[in-house]
């Protein structure tokens, strides 16, 4: 029994306990290969941030182990993000003052802030706000974060500074900074993307990344770069953690990490679910979203412990996993020892890597996530989702990241609340074998004789239910108006199932009131579905309407049988 409650809160247990031995081949290929990404990106992403070029390394180790125990993917694999690392560096940039000691305390702040979160959210089973962030916002938001990574990172390539602060004002005085170009900087940089060129072209299987890395780094320890004016890492810690210093900003600074780490905990569980779902649907399995936010939650509070900074799903990672053949997690176990022996016994060579390589990584990584064709595709097939796509890509670019995120939530919120407000709706009509359909232009659905069947494309409820009763009459209204040769209908068939789903005192009472307008246009108000529970609510509100104003029936079908079924009342409604 205990075994099994652990189980349940380390599902990585139960997976290592099956373990085939016929897997360990594959998963020792595949955690080397992702060692061999994981290292050059996640110090390039710590240099992103402007700390350390060691605590990329610490960002991977612990939360490696936390989330092979604690994980319900097979292939995923966590570690440093652009998103997450971009977040992070636009919420404590303007705390810090150009102080690197303070910035590594808030940073991990921050990242603590960010798994307490989503411990809470998964604990009172949070896991729906997977779905919080709509995909049209993500990709916004990753275009975003992509061309800002790499405009940023044009001054390391180039080897000029004094660059401004704004990505706009960067962008403006771009073109006079190039004239500052410094030579032997731009020559590492081309070197470095020649190299990843090759490497991809030539050998795509192999980690060009890292090869670059090493050989960048190499050439700078063998022939003293930093004499030639090209910038490198410099002074590495040595092995092990290291000590954080003692902090000294106020403490009420980290009443302004609240909302960022709040809006990192949504953008990293949103890109985490979503590569941890396209992957286990590639590899034929089920992740549970509640499981995987107390997952990212404990990874990114070992990432703190460990004095990193926070963590999502590494989507290139996890395709280097999928690809080489991972089969469990046993692979971030491995890729975890690997780079713990790298900082172990090889900080000391870190510190030759040149800055200018860093950057050309970062825009490597970061040219993954540029995909403005993609936005540009939505234009034809969905307006609304190209036009929330692209405002999130300007507005990161406009206003910062932090900024940008949230007016888009807010956008997406507002078209959210508009579609309930104002829903569209639908006349409905049967085909020749007397099936139901959507009467639409072209088709050759036919509305019934003195019926008017009607849906409303969306759940009744206090804020929409004038709208609904507004569009009701107008359509009952029109239809003599447009078509001469068709009368006013008898009948208003409802379905009831799409828009009646819970009991509301002024749904009830708006429909009170549309039953009395409709008797006095000679139409029967009819309810097709949900009849159990709509018969309870119409006794629980009381409406002051008589049975015969107001049927309820189990479905739409049924309501056409009974219609059909009083030859009095047609023959009635054919002479009128």
């Amino acid at each position: 029994m205990q075994w099994k409650k652990l189980q349940r809160w380390m599902p990585g247990l139960g997976n290592f306990s099956h373990y085939r031995k016929e897997w360990l081949s594959h998963d020792l290929r595949a955690g080397l290969s992702v060692a061999a990404v994981a290292l050059p990106v996640a110090i390039a992403y710590a240099e992103l941030m402007g700390i350390s070029a060691i605590i990329g390394l610490y960002a991977c180790i612990l939360p490696m182990f936390a989330y092979a125990l604690f994980g319900t993917s097979r292939q995923l694999i966590v570690g440093p993000d652009a998103a997450t690392c971009a977040v992070i560096a636009a919420a404590v940039a303007p705390l810090v003052f150009d102080n690197e000691d303070v910035r590594w305390q808030l940073t991990i702040v921050m990242t603590l802030m960010t798994g307490i979160w989503c411990v809470l959210a998964s604990h009172f089973r949070l896991g729906a706000f997977a779905d919080f962030l709509s995909k049209p916002i993500l990709k916004g938001l990753m275009n975003g974060v992509a061309l800002t990574i790499i405009v940023d990172q044009l001054a390391k390539v180039f080897g000029f500074a004094g660059v401004p602060e704004g990505l706009i004002e960067r962008v403006i005085a771009l073109p006079a900074k190039l004239m500052d170009t410094h030579l032997p900087t731009l020559a590492m940089s081309v070197a470095t993307v020649l190299i990843l060129l090759a490497v991809r072209f030539l050998r795509p299987t192999w980690p060009g990344p890292l090869l670059a890395m090493v050989l960048a780094t190499y050439v700078s320890w063998q022939f003293g770069l930093e004499k030639y004016g090209i910038q490198i890492v410099g002074s590495v810690s040595g092995g092990g953690l290291p000590i954080v210093p003692i902090p000294d900003f106020q403490p009420g600074i980290m009443r302004e990490l609240v909302i960022p780490s709040l809006n990192l905990a949504v953008i990293s569980f949103v890109s985490f679910m979503m590569t941890a779902r396209s992957f286990a649907s590639k590899n034929g399995y089920q992740v549970d979203a509640d499981c995987e936010l107390r997952a990212l939650g404990i990874a990114n509070i070992a990432s703190a412990l460990s004095q990193g900074f926070a963590v999502s799903a590494a989507s290139s990672r996890t395709a280097v996993n999928d690809a080489i053949g991972g089969k469990t997690q046993l692979v971030s176990v491995i890729a975890a020892t690997i780079i713990l022996l790298v900082l172990l016994f090889m900080t000391s060579f870190l510190a030759y890597i040149p800055l200018s390589s860093l950057g050309v990584v970062l825009i490597y990584s970061a040219s993954s996530l540029l995909d403005l064709r993609r936005i540009w595709s939505l234009r034809k097939r969905n307006h609304q989702a190209f036009t929330l796509s692209l405002f999130t890509f300007i507005a990161v670019l406009v206003v910062g990241l932090i900024n940008g995120v949230g007016l888009a939530v807010l956008l997406g919120l507002l078209q959210f609340l508009r579609i309930i407000f104002r829903p569209t709706d639908q006349f409905l009509g049967v085909n020749d074998q007397g099936m139901i359909h959507s009467i639409n232009h072209g088709n050759d659905i036919k509305p019934i004789d003195g019926v008017m069947m009607y849906r409303f494309n969306s759940p009744l409820t206090y804020f929409n239910v004038s709208y609904f009763k507004k569009r009701v009459l107008q359509h009952v209204d029109r239809i003599q108006k447009v078509n001469k040769t068709q009368k006013r209908p008898g009948w208003l068939v409802v379905d009831a199932a799409v828009s009646f789903t819970h009991d509301d005192v002024s749904v009830f009472a708006a429909i009170d009131e549309l039953i009395r307008e409709l008797k006095v246009r000679d139409v029967t108000l009819v309810l097709a579905g949900r009849r159990t529970e709509l018969t309870r609510w119409i006794k629980q509100n009381k409406l002051q309407s008589s049975d015969d104003d107001l049927i309820v029936v189990p479905d739409l079908y049924f309501a056409v049988r009974m219609i059909q079924s009083k030859p009095e009342w047609y023959s009635n409604y054919i002479k009128r």
